[in-house]
């Protein structure tokens, strides 16, 4: 696996991409302890939002920027694509405000964007030979498991003696270094015969999507990769700092400790795949994925809660009746009060703005949480949670039982709103 390091260009760019790796993740632990000082526990929607672009980032520009690769001077892309993040970094320190944040990440995934595929495409003109040249993308695969373990780990290091405003220094320092190891990797000129037309270049991958029924079919488990990802990128650092009031420190841990187990699931798979089929082995995971989501749910409602001994604990769900009609039913579980809204439409702005209206009508010791379905209506569940400070628990998918005061009272009222046309 190790025998493409013996050639000493494809040596030189591991290593880049290795200080780059190291400094982007760096990069992820500083910029959710910047999150979080700039906006506390509603630290999640920068997150979010920052996720989103990067997503936005790399779906738009990596397939262009792997299309025009072959036709600029590859150290001067890579070079200048790793200066750019590097003062993206430098410039991360003096952010105050949220807009700053995404102004900033969109520059700086874009050039990681860009990066990336550039980096691969030179691959194969390094390694012609195919076992070296598939050996080389496993090993390039190396070192995003080690940052994910390793930098974290050093992030925890570091904050015991620094802010986490210098981790941001030591993010433009990877790419400073990476910068450096491509000048000084000599790369093999580009044959210019060998240059596919541009076009052919941009649609090379997605024409292989959509003939290739088994990518197609891989999407799902992505979706469901992606989204512990995302879940653990965002959520980290509220958990961490503001719904248990630890440390940046703890913080930095908490995602090594993702790390970890994305490298235990890394060593023991290739085993596990000897044993087992890989269809089961994906399937398995990305069930264990949604569970493990799912369990941050309805379990974290407080005991006071599940035992209706004390009065402010609701359970909610949107009623649809005829005509497009609908009604926001919530029934409090102590002592079975019922109050009712009825809404234009069932968009997620809509539902959320009627269930804000009624949770200000009573005193903040009569409304202490909510149990709801596990619709889509309630998508834009964190803004009711803001202006309210009233914690929503979901319940399991097809279990409407775990509330049980609410699909009752639901039933009674199917007396006189029905489902059916009039």
């Amino acid at each position: 696996m190790f025998s493409p390091l013996r050639d000493p260009a494809y040596r030189h760019l591991f290593a880049a991409q290795v200080a780059a790796l190291l400094g982007t993740s760096l990069a992820t632990v500083a910029l959710g302890l910047l999150a979080h000082d700039l906006a506390g526990a509603q630290a999640g929607e920068i997150l979010g939002a920052a996720l989103a672009i990067k997503m936005v980032c790399y779906v738009g520009v990596a397939p262009v920027a792997g299309a025009i690769a072959a036709n600029v001077p590859r150290k001067t892309l890579l070079v200048g694509l790793d200066l750019v993040r590097a003062a993206v970094a430098l410039c991360m320190p003096f952010v105050s405000e949220a807009w700053q944040i995404y102004a900033l990440m969109t520059v700086l995934y874009v050039a990681s964007a860009a990066f990336t595929p550039a980096f691969q495409a030179m691959i194969p003109d390094i390694l012609p030979n195919e076992a070296d040249y598939t050996k080389a993308l496993s090993l390039s695969r190396l070192p995003a498991d080690l940052e994910s373990v390793a930098s974290p780990v050093l992030a925890a290091a570091l904050l015991g003696f620094m802010s986490y405003n210098n981790l941001f220094a030591g993010t433009s320092l990877g790419f400073a270094l990476s910068a450096v190891l491509v000048v000084s990797a000599a790369l093999p000129a580009l044959s210019s015969g060998s240059v596919r037309p541009f076009i052919r270049r941009l649609t090379a991958g997605l024409s292989l999507f959509v003939h290739t029924p088994r990518l197609r079919a891989l999407i799902a488990l992505s979706l469901a990769s992606a989204a512990g990802g995302a879940m653990v990128f965002v959520n980290t650092v509220v958990l961490v700092q503001s719904e248990f009031a630890s440390t940046e420190r703890a913080t930095a841990w908490a995602l090594a400790a993702f790390g970890a187990g994305s490298m235990i699931a890394a060593l023991t798979l290739p085993k596990l795949l000897t044993r087992l089929q890989d269809r089961t082995v994906l399937i398995a995971g990305a069930v264990v994925m949604g569970v493990g989501l799912a369990i941050g749910s309805i379990r974290e409602r407080p005991a006071s809660a599940d035992d209706r001994a004390v009065p402010g604990h609701w359970e909610g769900d949107l009623l649809l009746g005829s005509n497009s009609s609908q009604i926001i039913t919530l029934v409090e579980r102590h002592s079975r009060y019922v109050m009712l809204a009825k809404i234009p439409n069932r968009e997620t702005q809509t539902v959320v703005n009627a269930l804000i209206k009624q949770a200000r009508k009573l005193p903040d010791e009569l409304y202490k949480s909510l149990t709801w379905d596990n619709g889509k209506e309630l998508a834009d569940h964190q803004r009711f949670t803001l202006e309210t400070d009233v914690d929503i628990y979901f319940c399991d998918p097809h279990s409407p039982w775990q509330r049980g005061s609410n699909e009752n009272t639901n039933g009674l009222l199917r007396q006189y709103f029905s489902r059916e046309r009039t």
